[in-house]
């Protein structure tokens, strides 16, 4: 299965790997090159940028990934992609650890370390990044990226959209609103409301400057 990668930046570089990791455990995918809009761009390592986004239905392929970090324009482009009639697929690292009853969407990645324990449930275009661990019967929505070290408890339940920064903890039972951000190494404690942004040990939500 011949796989485009759309985003040629850092995690895109990422997810090509985890595609190559694939293959080489003896799952028939295979990384076919990216698509980036950016003009110019040269990923390291191997890998060929073969057009814009917007070409993706001129090249071979069999599935295709949005391999791109930010929330709402990964979204953006995995709406447009799913109107136009694309096939996506799952990126998964040989390392990561799931358990046998987890729902995985589609389109979604994750990464080298990653655990995922019994009756947990993952949307589709989400990011599980590298070494983090989601416990038992979490809901995690579409288009979430949990970023590298998250801890969650279980039954946690993230909204859609959101961003749970690099190494946060978030308490068994707890929810995180939609488009929500949990900052870096907090510690979450109780709900957090959508499209809020919350901060620190415990976490608090982040008031801007002057107020």
């Amino acid at each position: 299965m011949k796989v485009l990668v759309l985003g040629a930046g850092g995690h895109g570089q990422v997810v090509a790997d985890i595609l190559r990791s694939q293959r080489a455990a003896g799952e028939p995918l295979s990384f076919n090159g990216y698509l980036d809009d950016r003009q110019g761009i040269r990923p390291d390592g191997n890998g060929t940028v073969l057009g814009a986004i917007h070409q993706w239905s001129s090249f071979s392929h069999d599935g295709i990934i949005v391999a791109i970090g930010d929330n709402a324009t990964r979204k953006k482009q995995f709406d447009v992609l799913t109107t136009a009639g694309a096939r996506f697929v799952t990126a998964r690292h040989p390392s990561t650890t799931v358990a046998s009853d987890v729902s995985i969407g589609t389109g979604s990645m994750l990464c080298a370390g990653v655990i995922i324990n019994t009756q947990a449930c993952i949307g589709a275009n989400t990011i599980i990044n590298t070494g983090a661990s989601i416990d038992h019967h979490c809901r995690i929505g579409d288009h979430v990226h949990v970023a590298p070290g998250v801890r969650l408890g279980g039954n946690v339940e993230i909204g859609d959209g959101a961003l749970v920064g690099i190494g946060a903890i978030v308490l068994p039972g707890t929810k995180v609103g939609a488009w929500a951000t949990v900052g870096a190494g907090a510690v979450v404690t109780k709900d957090v409301a959508a499209r809020t942004t919350v901060v620190g040990v415990p976490a608090r939500v982040l008031t801007p400057m002057g107020r």
